[in-house]
């Protein structure tokens, strides 16, 4: 296992309800017949990531009954509700204390991002105060990796459903893009029409 398996984490954002899915916890919604958390999983173990944790919220039970997820770490976030901000807070404090130097973030509705973006990023990874963002024809998007030294700063910065968005912009001099367009398709599925993204 190289240094960098080692130190860059895996990290998944699979807390929200599925507001707009009528109530379909987006972990839950199957593709190619498992659930979605197994396949953001897959992608950041595929990638290159040894230690992956995944923050569930919305129907947790049936989230781990349902999805094979062995050997990753299972963090609850009781605070699911109040948006991706409290999800990623949750998953960047149970890093804390870990040897990971970097947090790889990926989030659970995007079935197009697979191990090869993922990969891309991770490859960027230098120490612990990188910042690195896929980008898709120049356009910022996940998956992002948060170098240990910049969690306290977008934990106090994550809000509602912002995750790092604004800890980025406000620290774009550091942000290093690495562009993946040719390799993912960082659609999201957030409505009932985007369901026939999935197969």
């Amino acid at each position: 296992m190289t240094r960098t398996e080692c130190e860059v984490a895996g990290l998944v954002l699979a807390a929200g309800g599925g507001r707009r899915l009528g109530g379909r916890p987006k972990a839950l919604l199957e593709h190619r017949g498992r659930p979605l958390v197994e396949h953001a999983a897959g992608a950041l173990r595929a990638g290159g990531c040894a230690r992956v944790h995944v923050v569930l919220g919305a129907r947790a039970r049936d989230v781990r009954e349902r999805a094979r997820l062995a050997g990753c770490v299972l963090v609850d976030n009781p605070e699911w509700e109040r948006g991706m901000g409290s999800s990623l807070r949750a998953g960047l404090d149970s890093l804390t204390g870990t040897e990971a130097g970097a947090a790889l973030v990926l989030l659970v509705d995007q079935p197009g991002v697979g191990a090869e973006a993922v990969a891309r990023v991770r490859a960027a990874y230098r120490d612990g105060t990188s910042l690195v963002s896929a980008t898709y024809d120049g356009v910022r998007g996940h998956p992002v990796l948060l170098g240990a030294a910049h969690w306290a700063g977008v934990a106090a910065s994550a809000t509602g459903d912002r995750g790092a968005r604004a800890y980025l912009r406000a620290h774009e001099e550091s942000l290093a893009l690495v562009e993946c367009g040719d390799v993912a398709r960082p659609y999201d599925i957030d409505t009932e029409a985007d369901l026939g993204l999935l197969t």
